[in-house]
């Protein structure tokens, strides 16, 4: 191969940008060029944790995509797919000997970002790597959109349901530590093979007992009112003359104002979560529970709630626009609308998220690698020959091999 054939081989890489932005889509729209630090705490974005620089034993750290490709280039790094609400660490104080080649200044902490064992390459409630060299058993793992760890679908406790891809997933311990979500399974979740829902009846008589009651009170406290403003009326304006009758038209909108003002409030939003727990309707309180298409929409959005989700940190549960499907679609359906849509994109977009990861990130590799590769001999003006791209080929295999067994991790 010429020089003149090497540099126009870097010149179509470096023009394979449909490619490039279609793979993000993929990663949660993350960059493979800049820094995100600048950005803040990223709503999504794909991430890595580095066992070269902060192994085991030392302080969790996390690197976004870039900084993955060009500050730990050959380092032994975990892949973590996406999480939320994250602010990339490469380069600050857990980092002892590496500097961020694409954004240096950095705070020497993210006091906001959340860790937890997945950054030292293990998951599930095992706490084993994936892929695991011990483990025999074919299993996937699914993530828990609320605490992002990865869990061995048989370790779920529950029969995980069929086009499990297309759900959304809570752990058990998840579900423990946020009850209120146990009502909203009853009535909301997929239904399993292993799961029994009951009615309770006797707590919808309770319930409308109390109301029929409040009702009464209501009705007695409304009379009152009329009484009180009447008297107040007899004693001021018995002298009043028909020349002020407009006036007392007055007055008499300030009778109804008790009235007007709860009809106000009963307009408000009922909340769906207090409905759904008059109903009575119970689900077996064990095992993860997945969650269909859309579930989101239907939660309750009251002032109560709002405060009862922000309370415990799930505020995101109540954007639709949250989940890993929505920025895959977002940034698939985005680069679909331009011309000359690529066909091998195409082709992903009918693969699972393991495969589809596996492509994306061996062709980012390659490329990244491959142009850095080619552009060395255009500076010096040397030829490539087929030995030389015979050995890039072998010690990139090599290096897949190495990435595999320090327990790479993709998406099921």
């Amino acid at each position: 191969m010429s020089e003149e054939q090497t540099v126009s081989l870097v010149d179509v890489l470096e023009e394979d940008e449909e490619l490039e932005e279609e793979a993000s889509a993929v990663l949660a729209g993350s960059d493979s060029d800049h820094c995100s630090y600048p950005q803040g705490y990223v709503k999504r974005q794909a991430l890595y944790a580095c066992n070269t620089c902060t192994p085991k034993g030392g302080e969790a750290a996390g690197v976004c995509l870039a900084c993955s490709y060009k500050c730990h280039e050959g380092h032994d790094l975990f892949e973590l797919y996406t999480k939320r609400n994250f602010r990339c660490d490469c380069g600050n104080r857990k980092f002892t000997e590496l500097q961020c080649k694409l954004f240096a200044e950095k705070e020497e902490v993210n006091t906001l970002n959340k860790y937890s064992h997945n950054f030292f390459g293990v998951y599930c409630t095992c706490s084993r790597p994936y892929p695991d060299p011990d483990d025999q058993v074919e299993d996937e793992m699914i993530q828990c959109v609320v605490c992002e760890d990865w869990l061995h679908g048989r370790h779920l406790g529950c029969v995980v349901p069929d086009c499990v891809e297309l759900q959304e997933m809570i752990c058990e311990s998840c579900m423990n530590r946020n009850p209120f979500l146990w009502t909203y399974a009853a009535h909301l979740a997929v239904p399993g093979a292993d799961v029994q829902v009951t009615v309770v009846k006797e707590v919808t008589e309770v319930t409308e007992v109390r109301v029929t009651e409040v009702k009464e009170v209501t009705e007695v406290t409304e009379v009152t009112e009329v009484k009180e403003v009447k008297e107040v009326k007899e004693e001021t304006g018995a002298d009043e003359s028909n020349t002020n009758l407009p006036n007392k038209e007055e007055k008499g909108d300030d009778v109804i104002q008790p009235s007007c003002k709860r009809s106000h409030e009963e307009s408000e939003p009922s909340c769906r979560l207090a409905e759904l727990l008059t109903i009575g309707q119970r689900r077996v309180q064990s095992g993860a529970v997945f969650w269909p298409s859309g579930w989101r929409s239907k939660l309750c959005s009251c002032t109560a709630c709002q405060e009862r989700v922000s309370a415990a940190s799930l505020s995101f549960l109540l954007d639709e626009s949250d989940t890993v499907l929505a920025y895959e679609n977002k940034g698939k359906n985005s680069e679909q609308t331009q011309p000359g849509h690529d066909p091998l994109m195409s082709a992903l977009d009918n693969l699972n998220r393991v495969q589809q990861l596996e492509i994306i990130h061996g062709y980012n590799d390659m490329k990244s690698e491959l142009k850095d590769f080619l552009q060395r001999f255009a500076a010096e003006g040397k030829v490539v020959t087929p030995d030389d791209i015979r050995q890039f080929f072998e010690q990139q295999q090599s290096r897949k091999r190495r990435r595999v067994d320090a327990g790479r991790f993709y998406s099921p």
